[in-house]
């Protein structure tokens, strides 16, 4: 807390006088370029990792970057928030894309893997239950570019499960359909600060290099 307090004094005095006409404008609305569904652990920091500025993301934080699937009249099987965060951001903003950013050494897959109820925390016990299909190594078949963890394949199963869930959200089946909208599966490497998408062709999760970043980019005035 100390930290954050003197970091609040930090931005009082030096950055606050460079970024105040910026929020000054975004005081008048917001316009994204993603919803980013993306895990609560505080070491995945994607403002510093994708260079992001206010305004550029609207965010859906959460233990195991996970969106709970619908029932069959589409409304959430877990948590309302996460679908409330979707809706507002696909229905009132108009956002293009969804990312759904998981993680290496993800402490909500490492509890999901026990399998084990958490006595001192029975609703992590419960809610990690929506991502028990990414334990399953035969329901997403991929290529690693390197030698993972099981934890980490099962956290990138995880981004996989997610994107599924998306998909059979209607009024996000429905914007997809249309070509209103895309959904990316990113994932975050601690230890060497490196950032992976999903790759659909090569089915393998790709380091976001600069020949990926570019033909992902080109892709973006594609219909």
């Amino acid at each position: 807390m100390r930290k954050l307090l003197q970091g609040i004094l930090d931005f009082r005095k030096r950055v606050r006088p460079t970024v105040k006409g910026t929020f000054a404008q975004l005081a008048f609305g917001q316009k994204p370029d993603c919803i980013l569904v993306v895990c609560s652990d505080s070491r995945v920091a994607v403002n510093v990792f994708a260079s992001t500025e206010p305004g550029d993301m609207l965010v859906c934080r959460n233990a195991g970057n996970i969106i709970p699937p619908p029932r069959a009249d589409g409304t959430s099987t877990g948590d309302l928030s996460e679908v409330a965060i979707l809706e507002f951001g696909l229905e009132r903003l108009n956002i293009p894309s969804i990312i759904v950013c998981g993680h290496s050494e993800c402490g909500a897959i490492g509890a999901l893997i026990s399998g084990k109820p958490l006595p001192d925390a029975p609703h992590l016990t419960e809610w990690v239950k929506n991502a028990s299909g990414a334990l399953d190594p035969s329901r997403f078949v991929f290529h690693s570019q390197k030698t993972f963890a099981p934890q980490n394949l099962v956290s990138q199963r995880n981004v996989l499960l997610q994107l599924e869930n998306l998909k059979r959200y209607p009024f996000i089946a429905k914007r997809i359909a249309e070509g209103k909208l895309r959904l990316y599966g990113w994932w975050f490497d601690i230890a060497e600060a490196e950032v992976y998408s999903w790759d659909e062709d090569a089915k393998s999760f790709l380091v976001l290099d600069e020949v990926r970043t570019a033909r992902l980019i080109s892709q973006l005035d594609t219909p």
